[in-house]
């Protein structure tokens, strides 16, 4: 990896040998095998160490989960928030590994759009709940930094399986609780 970013350095018409540059390629492929290390995880696993069993069918939400990821369309940044919901049918899963299942989709090369579903899925289908609620608010520097150039554009998605699909009053108390910050 090193070798092909001396070789873009060269191409974007930079000398990689001068000072400022001699550690780049060092440091972008450290920083692309962090950004890129959700490849190397099991959302499964995370959420099968920490599953309890527990009398309880109300919605849990943990919101504002900050995700960091790269667009798979020009390599540039997006960045946002996380909201996910689900309703316990037996089972619930430690809070902390939520926010772990987010990280690990986000740290791949993604499109909003199948972020949201891939952590509604592996939620939905490693716990097993009644419903599955996910948003994500993000920004895209691919949309700022090039092309529109638009700077307070704000993507939102969202993926609602089972309860949070097919009863609207489930799904509207889970947008209003996460609206009302």
């Amino acid at each position: 990896m090193q070798e092909l970013i001396k070789n873009l350095l060269n191409e974007l018409g930079e000398n990689p040998n001068r000072s400022g540059l001699l550690e780049t390629p060092r440091r972008v492929e450290k920083s692309m095998k962090f950004l890129t290390s959700g490849y190397k995880l099991d959302p499964g696993e995370i959420i099968k160490k920490a599953l309890f069993e527990e009398d309880c069918n109300e919605m849990v939400i943990v919101k504002d989960i900050e995700l960091y990821s790269l667009c798979e369309h020009h390599l540039l940044p997006f960045y946002g928030k996380c909201h996910i919901a689900y309703i316990p049918n037996g089972k619930i899963v430690g809070l902390s590994k939520l926010p772990r299942v987010v990280d690990v989709f986000s740290r791949r090369l993604q499109v909003q759009e199948r972020l949201t579903t891939q952590i509604a899925n592996s939620i939905n289908e490693h716990l097993q709940p009644l419903g599955v609620g996910v948003i994500i608010e993000a920004i895209h520097f691919c949309m700022m930094m090039r092309g529109v150039e638009k700077q307070s554009c704000q993507t939102v998605t969202s993926c609602m399986l089972g309860e949070f699909r097919e009863a609207s009053k489930t799904r509207m108390e889970f947008l209003n609780l996460v609206k009302n910050r």
